[in-house]
């Protein structure tokens, strides 16, 4: 029983890490900036609405658009690998763990609305 539900929401995973990405960045951002890092958190809003009410549509747009940049981001990540020597191992580590995911939780959003029964 608690294997269909696992299974059942699983789905959803993608789009809780992007909206507790927001929220992190949001946090780190706002000892600096105060609330002028309020429009990060513009950024959750359609990942709360497709978890509220998903949208096929609004499925596949977040899909192919988060995929586009977290590959970006790839790029940016392992380009700066080799420019920057100055960032410690943690800042290294816990930033590639970021990118990847991304990109990962961004394909797997592609796969959510390839599916029929989303």
């Amino acid at each position: 029983m608690s294997s269909l539900r696992l299974k059942k929401h699983s789905a959803r995973i993608p789009y809780l890490y992007f909206i507790i990405a927001a929220v992190i960045l949001f946090t780190i951002f706002n000892k600096n900036l105060g609330w002028a890092a309020s429009p990060i958190l513009l950024f959750a809003i359609p990942f709360i609405w497709q978890v509220l009410k998903p949208n096929k549509a609004l499925n596949i747009t977040l899909g192919i658009t988060f995929s586009c940049l977290s590959s970006y981001a790839v790029i940016a990540y392992l380009l700066s690998l080799g420019y920057n020597t100055s960032l410690t191992p943690n800042i290294v580590l816990y930033s590639g763990i970021f990118v990847i995911l991304s990109f990962l939780m961004a394909l797997w959003i592609i796969k959510n609305s390839l599916n029929k029964s989303f």
